[in-house]
């Protein structure tokens, strides 16, 4: 499935800007439900399940395209533009 996905040259090797949570809900005590890790900056966002989507607001923002499950239990990312998931994540 990565074939299909022209953007995986933005992938940087980053590390999570806020690993403790999504970092607008840290800063507005708001509350999430599962967070995402943008492969591009390092960007620790909710997910479109939680009350404010961040992870998504992100993509829409600054185009940084892949992004992947910030979950522990979880090893899988998607590219926003080609609407493509990875299993497992790239990165």
């Amino acid at each position: 499935m990565a074939a299909d996905c022209t953007h995986l040259d933005q992938i940087q090797n980053v590390a999570p800007r806020t690993p403790q949570g999504c970092e607008e809900c840290l800063k507005i005590h708001g509350r999430w439900l599962h967070l995402r890790l943008c492969l591009v900056c390092g960007h620790v966002g909710c997910c479109d399940q939680s009350p404010h989507k961040h992870a998504t607001k992100h993509f829409h923002a600054t185009q940084h395209a892949i992004m992947k499950s910030f979950q522990p239990d979880e090893d899988w990312g998607w590219c926003y533009i080609d609407e493509v998931m990875f299993e497992p994540a790239p990165g």
